[in-house]
């Protein structure tokens, strides 16, 4: 097994699980981190939010022992917000502390914070600079290729950001108002990880082992990023292990096994945040469960009227009921 290491911070050189609002939650993390994941970035972190003691931002900041290497990502437009937060974030015991400036969401963006910040490397230098100051950990920072195909910046970027402190970063390949669609652009990765000495992290478009592999090989890149290509699919990072370590493909999960480990990651939510809060949530994430399984429109239509545990369960046994198990 390779590793890379992000300051003293050592990680198996496999595939990280991408930070992803309403997602990536610490239910998502936890199956994902059991079938592989080599490295956790908590949802995003709202430096105004925690230095004004606000109690839904707080509850981001669990650090799960079995999670680690884990990072906590705080976003935002002031470096001394961003520098109060920072050294907040300590008491939670974080391995890493990263910075979004990389979001294209419009609430985010809108307000001066996550990819807007790459329109303004001076202002992004002094965040990374007071984050770097007031944190005992190693600081990342996530970005894009840059703000449009017009302004593709990530290089000079990334320069300024290892020149401010920052100890690996991490770049999505495709520009802020691509949002997620389009194709991801490895090429900018490529040019980053040869233009910057600190580790390089590439996100986007990786969906499968193989292509795990081929953006290892066509960027260079120290660590594989995986979002999307996760959703429903935590065992990917299981897949994308053995692939890299023995060039074998584990097939997809039989079909009990995908409905045990949704259903596990339902009970987990539940425990974590009640079940009114749990099921709203949960009928998208077991949507991408279901999806390409037989009448997977009308499973999806079922997950969206979820109201508790039982009906869930129930709605697995029909599923294998129905498939002859």
């Amino acid at each position: 097994m390779e590793y890379i290491s992000i300051g003293k911070v050592k990680i198996e050189k496999t595939a990280a699980l991408a930070p992803m609002a309403s997602v990536a939650d610490r239910a998502y993390r936890a199956v994902c981190k059991e079938k592989g994941a080599a490295y956790m970035v908590s949802e995003m972190i709202s430096a105004k939010g925690l230095c004004y003691s606000d109690r839904k931002t707080e509850e981001l900041c669990t650090v799960m022992e079995n999670e680690r290497p884990y990072a906590l990502q705080l976003f935002g437009e002031d470096p001394e917000f961003i520098g109060r937060a920072s050294e907040m974030l300590m008491k939670y015991d974080p391995d890493i502390l990263d910075i979004n400036m990389g979001c294209p969401v419009p609430k985010i963006a809108g307000n001066g914070s996550g990819s807007a910040l790459m329109k303004n490397l001076s202002l992004a230098s002094e965040i990374i600079k007071s984050a770097v100051k007031n944190s005992g950990v190693p600081v990342t920072v996530k970005i894009r290729s840059g703000w449009d195909e017009n302004s593709i910046n990530a290089v000079e970027f990334a320069l300024m950001a290892e020149n401010s402190g920052a100890s690996a970063i991490t770049v999505h390949g495709r520009t802020k108002t691509q949002m997620y669609h389009g194709k991801a652009d490895w090429e900018i990765i490529k040019k980053v990880k040869q233009a910057v000495k600190i580790p390089v992290i590439g996100n986007g478009d990786v969906v499968s082992p193989e292509t795990a592999e081929k953006m290892y090989r066509e960027t260079d890149c120290d660590l594989v990023m995986i979002g999307r290509g996760s959703y429903g699919r935590p065992w990917i990072f299981e897949q994308v292990r053995e692939y890299l370590e023995n060039g074998v493909i584990i097939p997809e999960p039989p079909l009990e096994e995908k409905l045990d480990i949704m259903l596990k990651q339902a009970e987990l939510t539940v425990e974590y945040k009640g079940m009114k809060t749990a099921m709203s949530e949960l009928r998208r994430q077991c949507a991408f469960y279901i999806k390409g399984m037989p009448h997977a429109a009308e499973l999806r239509n079922r997950c969206g009227t979820l109201s508790d545990m039982d009906g869930l369960k129930a709605l697995c046994a029909e599923i294998l009921k129905e498939s002859g198990r």
